[in-house]
């Protein structure tokens, strides 16, 4: 007995001995480990923020009055301001520091007669206007100043749906504020029909007065320009849209060089290829634009493009479709050269051609370029000059405030939008003719 007794006591101190947990390491403090690894969103604003600044704008625009006021003959009988000032505000993100280059959107600098920059540590400047871009909303402004801090561009191109950013500006006038969220959807459009779009989504929040702020990565790198909000209530409801930089900066070196952006052209009309002009080609590609006609002696004309070939990239970069197309063209710089890839007969080939000026678009620039500084209001079946710039080429051509316009180039017109329509197809001297004063006048623009 003593013997098997001895037996199992010497298994069950075995058991025991593997039963009893051996001592813990020390516990090491993993928070730290990651801490010293992952940057903080903090560290990068706190470098980023003082590139954004903020854009205080006054403008003129004409008093608002009874349209009675707007007829030269009662006109005359009442002591009515021309014009009434306005103040708005808006942001902006330092791009060159050297050179104290500043982008913001073309609607918050539009008409300004003065524009101011405060910078995060409050520091004020008067800013130039550079150059500004309707289709795009891009405006470049500049100012002299010392010890700013710029960002630097980032890959928009790269962006995919899910990817963190955040947004910076000034919204509703409150001072610098940081938003956050992610990218909702990209090369969105539809916004402005004539308008040059591709915006990035978002859903960090974007208030009036976010207009021209930075839209950046979690690394601080800048990959959009704020520019507009879908707000039925007059807020943020979650849909924020950015230009994309790519785009961005494509106009900004053309307002550099040029104060203007002169877009491009290579002479065909496009259509986006669904998947019903696929199965028709009897081609696999779900993305690209189908030509529909090609204009004779056109640059494409002359690189041998024909109706129903399918565009598939530009300078080896997939585009998405009709749109995507236009842009890419219409922002390259006026004789460079663009490698345009395309499928007929689901051959895949490869073709280079010039960029040629779309004289339409510069037309319609040079025609508004003329006429700037004037502010038309429809009255009563008519088109009244409500107000007139001093020194403006409006008023150097000859138009006056009270002047009732009535034709354009002897096409009568009747509306603020029928007087701009003919203007877009006016060719070379402008004729407007217009009552000043209850006398009739021909005036002709050139």
């Amino acid at each position: 007995m003593t013997t098997r007794s001895s037996k199992y006591v010497g298994v069950f101190a075995a058991l025991v001995l593997i039963l009893v947990p051996a001592p813990l390491p020390a516990a090491q403090p993993q928070s730290s480990i990651s801490a010293s690894t992952q940057r903080s969103l903090a560290d990068v604003l706190e470098e980023v923020t003082p590139a954004v600044v903020n854009i205080a704008v006054r403008s003129r625009h004409p008093a608002e009055t009874n349209p009675l006021y707007n007829d030269p003959f009662f006109r005359r009988y009442f002591d009515l301001p021309e014009q009434q000032q306005r103040l708005s505000a808006g942001s902006g993100v330092i791009v060159d520091a050297d050179d104290g280059y500043i982008l913001t959107n073309h609607h918050v600098v539009a008409d300004a007669g003065e524009i101011a920059v405060t910078l995060k540590d409050r520091r004020r400047f008067t800013a130039e206007l550079v150059g500004s871009d309707e289709a795009t909303d891009i405006a470049l402004v500049k100012i002299d100043a010392d010890k700013l801090t710029a960002l630097s561009f980032g890959d928009s191109g790269a962006l995919r749906v899910g990817d963190s950013v955040v947004a910076i500006g000034n919204p509703f006038g409150l001072g610098q504020t940081v938003t956050s969220g992610i990218v909702s959807a990209l090369g969105r459009g539809g916004i402005n029909v004539e308008g040059y779009e591709d915006f990035i989504q978002t859903d960090a929040s974007i208030n009036p007065g976010n207009s021209g702020g930075a839209l950046v990565t979690a690394d601080g790198l800048l990959v959009g320009i704020n520019t507009a909000i879908i707000a039925p209530a007059g807020g943020n409801v979650g849909i924020g849209f950015a230009v994309p930089i790519a785009m961005v900066s494509a106009v900004m070196e053309q307002l550099i060089e040029h104060g203007e952006v002169r877009r491009g052209r290579i002479g065909i009309s496009v259509q986006d290829l669904t998947p019903d002009l696929a199965e028709a080609l009897s081609i696999e590609e779900s993305y690209g634009a189908v030509v529909g006609s090609v204009e004779q002696n056109s640059p494409a004309a002359q690189a041998g493009l024909q109706a129903g070939d399918v565009i598939t990239a530009v300078n080896n970069r997939k585009i998405t479709g009709a749109a995507d197309l236009r842009n890419r063209v219409g922002l390259a710089q006026v004789g460079s050269e663009v490698e345009i890839e395309y499928l007929r007969d689901r051959v895949r080939k490869t073709v280079t051609m010039r960029v040629e000026r779309d004289e339409a678009s510069a037309k319609s620039n040079s025609m508004a370029a003329r006429l700037q500084g004037a502010q038309f209001q429809d009255a009563a079946g008519n088109v009244v000059v409500s107000s007139i710039e001093d020194g403006s080429a409006a008023a150097r051509s000859g138009l006056r405030a009270g002047d009732v316009i009535v034709a354009v180039n002897r096409r009568p017109i009747a509306t603020v939008a029928e007087l701009t329509a003919a203007l877009k197809n006016a060719g070379g001297a402008i004729a407007l003719d217009l009552f000043r004063g209850g006398s009739k006048f021909f005036l002709v623009i050139r």
